[in-house]
């Protein structure tokens, strides 16, 4: 999350734009917290029969499960399919495109307990990364508050979102919103490649599981309007890790000026990308090109709504003006993402 001191760093990077209000993501009853609750509770139910606990203790692990293999009965049908439902309309995304819910063991240190017989506890994970204590389901439903501070012994299962999914659906939703037509140069177009990534804190306490990082970049087109294209990066799941992805981000052949910045934001599971979309583009429409170039790291965050801050999608950090030529490793504004770049051609054939 944006510390005081992070945005008092953002803020003095030069920048002339308008504020533009965006808009506010409205629905708390049908909120991503609200449906993963639900969802928890629902399964926490039907765990009284020995079917069902039976299934989860075979599927039950650290990665991500369909919770639609749990359904053993068709009251937990119904409501899995109900939560994939509301979740995409959560999430600002088609109805139909995806199914979102999942289930996650929350530590792997739970999983022999619960294969050999330990009552498990369904919960919905915290949306908030300082959240203190979050509540928990036993089989039948009676609630039980669990703490953050420590990794509890008794099995704790997670009803959460398929983020990895929704962030490949919500950046291709944003670049329809934001992207435009790109100028082709004759035999390809030059572009720059991420040869390292690394960051210091991804934002993701233990009862998250792994980070999903994207990226907005921006930029002016050749046109002189601002374009924000999106990508994202869904291997940089663990803080003060070096990855060597040589990943491909900035596309030359987008921009009118050989300059652009990079925004990292991380997905908790509540963006709603329909949203984001909105805003992005109502924010980045009020700034006209001056004939030079400028940052637009400031109008990239100043089209989040405020309330985004408290926890989704988390501001993992900048890098400004990265040109064209640029071949370093480079230190991001907030100093806690280092990013190694280089000019890369990328041939037409």
């Amino acid at each position: 999350m944006r510390t005081a001191a992070l945005r008092a760093t953002v803020v003095a990077l030069a920048l002339v734009t308008t504020t533009v209000a965006a808009p506010q993501v409205t629905a708390k009853t049908n909120s991503v917290p609200a449906i993963t609750d639900s969802l928890a509770k629902a399964i926490s139910l039907e765990l009284t029969g020995k079917a069902t606990r039976d299934t989860l203790a075979r599927i039950a692990t650290v990665d991500a499960t369909d919770p639609a293999e749990l359904a053993t009965t068709a009251s937990l049908t119904r409501s899995v399919a109900q939560a994939n439902a509301d979740l995409l309309v959560a999430k600002g995304l088609p109805a139909g495109s995806a199914r979102l819910a999942r289930i996650r063991l929350g530590h792997d240190s739970m999983a022999r307990s619960l294969r050999e017989g330990a009552e498990p506890v369904v919960a919905a994970a915290p949306n908030d990364d300082n959240a203190r204590e979050f509540t928990g389901y036993f089989p039948g439903g009676k609630p039980l508050t669990l703490s953050t501070g420590t990794i509890p012994t008794r099995p704790v299962v997670f009803a959460e979102v398929d983020v990895t999914t929704a962030v490949r659906l919500g950046t291709e939703m944003i670049q329809r919103q934001t992207g435009k037509p790109v100028v082709t140069e004759a035999g390809g177009y030059r572009a720059t490649q991420v040869t390292s990534i690394r960051f210091g804190n991804v934002q993701e306490p233990w009862f998250k599981g792994d980070a999903e990082i994207f990226a907005i970049t921006g930029g002016f087109d050749h046109n002189g309007d601002v374009r924000a294209d999106t990508l994202t990066l869904p291997y940089l799941d663990d803080e003060n890790t070096t990855y060597y992805p040589n990943q491909i981000v900035l596309h030359w052949n987008r921009y009118k000026y050989s300059a652009a910045d990079i925004v990292f934001m991380e997905d908790d599971g509540d963006t709603n990308y329909l949203n984001l979309a909105k805003a992005l583009v109502a924010a980045l429409a009020y700034i006209l090109d001056s004939g030079v170039y400028v940052p637009l790291v400031n109008a990239i965050l100043d089209a989040m709504p405020g309330s985004w801050w408290t926890d989704d999608p988390d501001f993992v950090d900048a890098c400004y003006t990265i040109t064209r030529d640029t071949n370093a490793t480079l230190t991001c504004a907030g100093g806690n993402g280092t990013v190694g770049v280089r000019p890369f051609w990328v041939n037409e054939r």
